[in-house]
């Protein structure tokens, strides 16, 4: 196994992370902006407010992407074992 490979390697494995949290960061991230943007608007300065909105909009967005979420780590996962033999190298 070359340097070229474990990049490679490491490249991948960064991509499907972001691929697979991306959904459900962006979520939490609008969430987020909105709940800050009524307090501002309302004065409400409680921290916990934003915390409950947010867990049910990333466990929401998990619910509708996990097929999606599923897909893409079993592909991943198939590439990765189908070179198996290029790695013991």
């Amino acid at each position: 196994m070359n340097q070229e490979m474990v990049l490679q390697l490491a490249k991948d494995a960064l991509q499907v992370t972001l691929w697979v949290c991306g959904p459900m960061l962006a979520a939490s991230l609008v969430i987020g902006i909105l709940i800050s943007v009524i307090q501002v608007v309302t004065s409400i300065q409680d921290m916990t407010l934003t915390f409950v909105p947010k867990v049910i909009a990333v466990f929401v967005v998990f619910l509708v992407t996990f097929p999606w979420i599923m897909h893409t780590m079993i592909a991943y996962a198939a590439q990765l074992f189908g070179h198996l033999e290029n790695f013991a190298k």
